[in-house]
């Protein structure tokens, strides 16, 4: 039970990690400019529903 208890508690941070890197890279990518985001493959407004934040490691 303790053991199981610790590992959810570490997924769910793990995954909140991965929420916050995921906006701040969405925040770095909406500084490129429209023709290299089409060029990987994304619009401006898609990052912008993905949500998008920047932050000081």
């Amino acid at each position: 039970m303790a053991s199981s208890f610790f590992r959810n508690a570490l997924n769910r941070m793990v995954e909140a990690r991965e929420r916050q890197v995921a906006r701040y890279v969405n925040g770095a990518l909406l500084n490129l400019d429209d023709e290299t985001l089409k060029g990987l493959g994304t619009s401006r407004e898609e990052l912008r529903r993905k949500g998008a934040a920047n932050y000081v490691f």
